[in-house]
């Protein structure tokens, strides 16, 4: 199967609803481009999740080891996932 990337219009019109994304790989080193990327995410005005496996901090957010782990009250919009594809589910 060949990946083919949406018209920009499509893009647009997905995450004009997005305001919370979590970002399952968020590394807390700043050069690592998830690291990178959910900073930039935060900066355009998206709340990030952090999911890390080591938990803690993560760009002034709380970081979950898991998703599972986040509170059920939390609505997450978009899951941005910096993993190698063996690595999830």
């Amino acid at each position: 199967m060949t990946f083919v990337n949406r018209a920009a219009n499509h893009l647009r019109a997905l995450l004009v609803g997005v305001r919370r994304v979590a970002v399952v790989g968020c590394s807390p080193k700043p050069y690592r481009q998830s690291h990178q990327v959910a900073a930039t995410m935060q900066r355009r005005g998206f709340t990030i999740v952090p999911v890390h496996p080591a938990g803690g901090v993560i760009l002034g957010e709380t970081a979950f080891a898991d998703i599972s782990q986040m509170p059920d009250d939390y609505c997450i919009d978009m899951v941005n996932v910096f993993r190698r594809p063996e690595a999830t589910a």
